[in-house]
């Protein structure tokens, strides 16, 4: 685990208070965070993958903002650089968003993407 001092992912202050919010719904220990990261799928190579995490794994990259954590396993990180996340409430769903500027194309769904 190595915590970051530098954010390589950044969140936007609605998706902090999200992460926050769910692990105190949960009952998580504050060692919880998002686990965020990707596998290989989709329709365009990539799917993001998002999930709620009881505590990092050995090798997971630490982003701390303001006792909201992202986890970031050291593979994924490659490709999501600079990446940032957000928070979208809408009628028809709501959910993380991501901004990733390292991808050259991504499919209709928001969830898949080619670098």
């Amino acid at each position: 685990m190595t915590t970051q001092t530098t954010p390589q992912v950044t969140l936007s202050d609605r998706a902090a208070m999200e992460i926050r919010k769910l692990v105190k719904e949960r009952t998580l220990p504050e060692t919880a965070g998002l686990r965020f990261g990707l596998k290989g799928g989709g329709c365009s190579g990539f799917e993001y993958r998002c999930e709620m995490a009881a505590k990092p794994d050995k090798f997971d990259m630490i982003y701390e903002f303001d006792d909201a954590r992202v986890f970031v396993d050291r593979k994924s990180i490659i490709f999501l650089e600079n990446t940032h996340i957000d928070y979208k409430r809408a009628l028809m769903g709501s959910g993380f968003q991501f901004n990733n500027p390292n991808a050259t194309g991504e499919c209709g769904c928001g969830t898949s993407f080619a670098v």
